[in-house]
């Protein structure tokens, strides 16, 4: 049976081009427009907390699925961009993210080819349980750098 969870933020406006944010879990911050929209720099922009949202749930669903896949992992790191298209009208859409996950795991016993087969089966069910992959309409692109290491 299906069921359902809530998450809530509140915004609230600063004056000019700077809000507020308020999330349900605590933590709060300002945040403004990219400098590029009349905003400020140095701060959460919401073009910065989509790729964010996305980049962070990729991580810790990988970081689950790595646990089911027995991977002794030793870091993960991932660098996510987005692009957007700014059409005539100046509407805009993010069209692509990319993740640049590198992940470091150590082979144990095993051959690192298979290490690195269950590594890259992680990586393709992190991209199938991730919530906001899952409820963008951007496509979603991973190349990731896998280093497997001999113990």
């Amino acid at each position: 049976m299906s069921r359902t969870a809530s998450y809530t933020t509140t915004v609230s406006w600063k004056g000019e081009h700077w809000g507020h944010i308020v999330m349900g879990n605590g933590p709060e911050m300002d945040f403004s427009a990219p400098p590029d929209a009349q905003g400020h720099s140095g701060v959460l922009t919401p073009e910065d907390a989509f790729v964010a949202a996305a980049n962070t749930c990729i991580m810790l669903m990988f970081l689950w699925a790595a646990e089911r896949f027995k991977l002794n992992l030793l870091s993960y790191a991932c660098k996510a961009e987005g692009t957007k298209l700014i059409e005539l009208d100046r509407t805009e859409v993010f069209t692509q993210l990319r993740f640049h996950p590198c992940i470091r795991i150590a082979a144990g016993d095993e051959a690192p080819g298979v290490v690195e087969a269950r590594a890259r089966r992680a990586l393709l069910a992190a991209q199938k349980y991730s919530l906001v992959a899952n409820s963008v309409k951007s496509e979603i692109v991973i190349v990731p750098e896998i280093e497997i290491q001999n113990s």
